[in-house]
């Protein structure tokens, strides 16, 4: 009997030990619908969509628009979480419990998804910082990165910014000028967003929060592609990218 026992007991424990996915780890990670759906490996608790939206168009508050965002720089992102340059509570334990290939396939549904269509469209100038910047005060035009009207310039991953809910930027701008985000290669949005004040950073974010979300670019997966492999590289060798390709925002 003592003998059962002990087998039992080491065969429980191997099986604790067992990395390999089983049979409904698999099934919920079949794709990345499915992923964004149900959570993955993570469980229902990590499921994209409660946050996001059925059509990743955000919640119009903190949870930002993802659809038909460039596909490498949502991997990117997703990847910085995983690993630290971009910590925060919830996403950063969501893309741990995905492995790359998760990561890889939840990023491209949401880029495959609609931007969704906003009327009605604000014309309203932007602000002279976001367009010009301010060289006296080191503060760089974010227009040079992001488009004339956030739309994204298509270079190394810079992403869109347009149309995401004004307290979300606003939050990315306070977390880069305080150091809680790291994952800009050289300093370059720390830079940018250290001089901002604080009304000068709450007009940009709300400008950008009435400007149209635009469809994903003919060239998205090209221009992505940068970002998806360095992504996937040790974050060190990310280091020695050059500056205008941010990934910021």
């Amino acid at each position: 009997m003592r003998a059962s026992l002990s087998v039992l007991v080491l065969l429980t424990g191997l099986a604790a030990c067992d990395s390999t996915p089983g049979q409904t780890d698999r099934t919920f990670t079949a794709n990345g619908q499915v992923i964004a759906m149900s959570g993955g490996a993570g469980g229902a608790a990590n499921a994209c969509f409660t946050c996001h939206g059925l059509d990743g168009g955000g919640d119009g508050v903190a949870a930002p628009r993802l659809a038909g965002l460039d596909a490498g720089y949502l991997q990117k992102q997703l990847e910085d979480y995983a690993s630290g340059p971009r910590p925060d509570d919830a996403m950063t334990r969501i893309a741990k419990a995905l492995d790359q290939q998760g990561r890889r396939e939840v990023a491209a549904y949401y880029a495959g998804l609609p931007a969704p269509i906003q009327t009605p469209v604000s014309m309203a100038r932007a602000p002279a910082l976001y367009l010009n910047g301010d060289p006296s005060r080191g503060i760089v035009a974010c227009a040079s990165c992001h488009g004339d009207r956030g739309q994204g310039s298509g270079q190394g991953g810079n992403p869109q910014i347009a149309g995401q809910p004004a307290a979300y930027t606003l939050e990315q701008i306070d977390r880069w000028k305080a150091g809680k985000r790291r994952n800009d290669p050289r300093g370059v949005m720390a830079a940018a967003v250290k001089s901002l004040s604080d009304p000068e950073a709450r007009a940009i974010a709300s400008w950008l929060s009435t400007q149209p979300a635009s469809p994903a670019r003919a060239s998205a997966a090209a221009t992505g592609s940068a970002s998806v492999e360095a992504a996937a590289r040790p974050a060190a060798s990310r280091e020695t990218r050059r500056p205008y390709r941010s990934d910021g925002a």
